[in-house]
């Protein structure tokens, strides 16, 4: 993504894909609870026609770039576009085109008449599946969202964060049911000391599946607790509640936002946070890392069938080409 082609996407829906909504609207201008702090009125101000954004509680403006400046917090701006075209990418680049789903205009909610239920669709849990995680697992651990857009139903896994609001997954879609916020897992009984961090909630599913496979009789999944970013730009949420922690696992994305993210962490946390990546290292998450060790496995016994056959198999006989 070049900074041309990130200017040209809506703040609006940059925001709405983040997990925000307008409380008002007054003409062309949006009101939004800040995303860089916390906030009882609403003061950050989005103006549609020129596509500009201003925070009148800390005084600072601009458009999308600057915004994903103090969401991630940083001045590198390759960074900044990978982190904004990991973030948007079913959103429209011509300001002027309308949406279709998951590229929703903001004066029309995308998650109307929502409900939430057990997750139980054949398809949802086959798509789960496809991506190597325990169903069962996946079952206690989220939701099934059903929810209408311009008119047409449309299921998906919804996987709850602490604000009230959920991650959005089907295979065709991501995307977030506002607020936007982090997902804090805490053990029931005597706090542990320990917390493992994951961007997204499908590295958290995929820890646990990993944990559960390789350790069916003591998975240990109950002494640490969990959080969830699910944004890489919700780490200043994060910062205040890690510090009670006197270890903190990081499994981390193995890219340039996720190191980004790690690095921002290292600095504030010290020796306490440590680098759980290094056990995927070559692949970009560990979802990632679990589907391909998922692929091994199931093409093993194929090899070993094989190599078995050419064991049993007689030489051939050596002799004249009829």
């Amino acid at each position: 993504m070049t900074i041309q082609e990130a200017k040209q996407i809506r703040i609006a829906d940059y925001l709405q894909s983040l997990g925000y909504t307008p409380v008002k609207r007054q003409d062309s201008s949006l009101w939004y609870k800040s995303p860089l702090r916390e906030e009882a009125e609403a003061s950050f101000k989005v103006n549609t026609e020129l596509n500009q954004w201003y925070d009148f509680g800390i005084g600072k403006g601009g458009n999308i770039i600057a915004l994903a400046s103090e969401l991630y917090r940083s001045d590198n701006v390759p960074y900044l576009l990978e982190c904004i075209a990991k973030q948007t990418p079913h959103l429209h680049t011509a300001i002027h085109v309308p949406f279709s789903f998951g590229r929703q205009s903001v004066s029309e909610p995308m998650y109307r008449h929502l409900q939430v239920s057990e997750l139980s669709s054949p398809v949802l849990l086959s798509y789960l599946q496809e991506r190597g995680i325990s169903t069962e697992l996946a079952k206690r651990e989220c939701k099934e969202l059903h929810f209408e857009n311009k008119g047409r139903p449309y299921f998906a896994i919804g996987f709850p964060n602490m604000a009230g609001g959920y991650e959005v997954r089907n295979r065709y879609f991501k995307g977030c049911v506002a607020p936007k916020d982090i997902t804090h897992i805490r053990q029931s009984g005597e706090q542990p000391t320990t917390c493992y961090l994951f961007e997204g909630f499908m590295d958290y599913l995929s820890f646990l599946t990993i944990r559960t496979n390789d350790h069916p009789d003591h998975p240990r999944l109950t002494e640490q607790d969990y959080m969830v970013l699910n944004s890489v730009s919700n780490i200043g949420k994060a910062e205040q509640l890690l510090r009670q922690y006197s270890r903190i696992g990081s499994f981390l994305d193995n890219d340039h936002a996720g190191r980004n993210a790690y690095d921002n962490l290292k600095r504030i946390l010290g020796d306490r946070l440590q680098d759980m990546s290094i056990h995927y290292t070559g692949y970009n998450d560990l979802n990632e890392y679990l589907c391909n060790r998922q692929s091994a496995k199931q093409t093993e016994p194929t090899k070993q069938v094989q190599s078995a056959r050419r064991m049993i198999q007689p030489p051939k006989k050596r002799g004249l080409k009829m």
